[in-house]
């Protein structure tokens, strides 16, 4: 690995299937996700998620994108000092709630109840635990978008793609396209302290075909990805090493070339 890059936005996502949060700067520390990232989510129907005992589930447990892409159409705010979340449609207030008190979880559920009413398997519940990460794999990792692999999307497309569809934690200029799915094993340099090691491509989902904020389901990324290149990968899971904090315009280089 010899590319640096620089990073052009960090984002993360307190309620797993709801909209990105940009950051200008995070906190990176070894066998963690991005801070705060997926840190609740919405079961869908009895999900056997265990609070006391937490792990890994299958996103299909939970209401996530892939399938629930009326998701999309809003718009989210979450306060880290007093764990407020914020629902916004149309521009509208939609519900509010405090997600560590039963009061606050239930305005939460009931809005879900009511919006995706037609896609429940059972009523939805806010879950969440202490340290634990509803990410789509089980190892705590945060993700990497090379934007240059986007833009190659574009090219095979014919369209615009908002980068966010693929909903990474960390965005990067100055790689050429795909240069990111070749480098799994590598370590690299998140700014001037963090370290992390790339551990696996990510395969890509039908979550990527809705377009943000408006909800419709307008491409067709991953059949895309496997006509013209024979696999649906776009970007990587990275895990991290060593801690740090990282910011917008922090270069992201291998460990070689920081050394």
């Amino acid at each position: 690995m010899t590319e640096a890059a620089i990073i052009q936005g960090i984002y993360r996502y307190p309620v797993k299937g709801l909209s990105a949060e940009r950051l200008e700067r995070a906190a990176l520390a070894p066998g963690e996700t991005l801070a705060g990232d997926r840190r609740y989510a919405i079961e869908n129907g009895p999900s056997g998620f265990d609070p006391l005992a937490p792990a890994y589930l299958p996103k299909q447990r939970f209401l996530m994108l892939m399938k629930d892409e009326r998701l999309a159409r809003l718009d989210t705010a979450f306060t880290d000092a007093s764990h407020l979340l914020v629902i916004r449609e149309n521009g509208r207030e939609a519900a509010r709630g405090d997600l560590r008190t039963p009061a606050g979880r239930a305005a939460i559920e009931d809005f879900f109840a009511a919006f995706c009413a037609d896609a429940l398997r059972g009523p939805p519940r806010v879950l969440a635990a202490p340290g634990h990460s509803f990410s789509d794999v089980a190892r705590k990792v945060v993700s990497i978008i090379n934007l240059a692999s986007v833009a190659a999307i574009e090219t095979m497309i014919g369209a615009p793609v908002d980068p966010l569809r693929f909903r990474g934690n960390i965005y990067v200029a100055g790689w050429p396209a795909w240069y990111e799915l070749d480098q799994v094993g590598a370590e690299i340099a998140i700014g001037a302290n963090a370290r992390a090691r790339i551990v696996k491509r990510i395969v890509r989902c039908a979550a990527t075909n809705v377009e943000p904020g408006t909800g419709i389901r307008d491409l067709a990324i991953p059949a895309t990805l496997l006509r013209s290149l024979g696999h649906a990968d776009c970007g990587v899971y990275a895990a991290v090493s060593a801690p740090g904090t990282i910011a917008v315009g922090d270069r992201l280089a291998p460990t070689a070339q920081v050394a």
